[in-house]
């Protein structure tokens, strides 16, 4: 019986090894194919990237560019300077933003929160902006720096209380300066180099 039972088994063995030998070529074409396929889409995504980061490190606006936005875009276009300039960043505006419509994060600057106000050329930012964007910058989005962007401009009451309270602003010209001159955001407004957990989460 167990003679049998060891002779059914070689039987088998040799049964699953011919129609192994068969189809063998079959299964390597096939996992070939495979790979070929995950090489080629890896291959592409990294060049995606690549192209990705190029057209960013050269990214221009120019202010007629920027005037022609809605609120949305403008939106997208600061956190995509901001990626240009080594912020990893993300649009976060929108209903409860708490006074933030982009985030970004830099290994050495810490966190930035930046606060949009696109308006008619002719438009001013006025202080309430600036007191919301201190109130919320740090408790409730962990800022090392907070910002405020407009292609219009501010009042000089609000930009006196930013500069008093650490709240930077972009109006129109320094805008230009980011946007269209390729000036990282960083340098124009001397933000410092420093880990993160500063100046808004202390006073908070």
């Amino acid at each position: 019986m167990a003679l049998a039972a060891v002779v059914l088994v070689v039987r088998a063995v040799g049964v699953a090894v011919e129609a192994l030998a068969e189809v063998w070529p079959v299964l390597l074409l096939l996992v070939v194919s495979a790979g070929a396929a995950v090489a080629w889409r890896i291959r592409r995504a990294v060049a995606g990237r690549r192209r990705d980061r190029a057209r960013l490190a050269a990214l221009r606006l120019t202010l007629a560019e920027v005037d022609a936005m809605d609120d949305r875009d403008f939106e997208y276009a600061l956190r995509d300077l901001l990626v240009r300039d080594g912020w990893p960043a993300r649009r976060v505006g929108g209903g409860g933003d708490q006074a933030a419509d982009v985030i970004g994060d830099h290994a050495v600057r810490g966190r930035i929160v930046v606060q949009a106000k696109h308006t008619r050329v002719a438009g001013k930012v006025g202080s309430s902006v600036m007191y919301a964007v201190k109130g919320t910058a740090g408790p409730a989005h962990g800022a090392d720096h907070a910002v405020v962007v407009t292609n219009g401009s501010f009042t000089r009451d609000a930009m006196a209380w930013g500069d008093r309270h650490g709240v930077h602003w972009v109006d129109r010209q320094r805008l230009r300066r980011w946007a269209e001159d390729g000036r990282a955001l960083h340098e124009l407004l001397g933000l410092p180099a420093r880990p993160r957990g500063a100046r808004f989460r202390r006073a908070a």
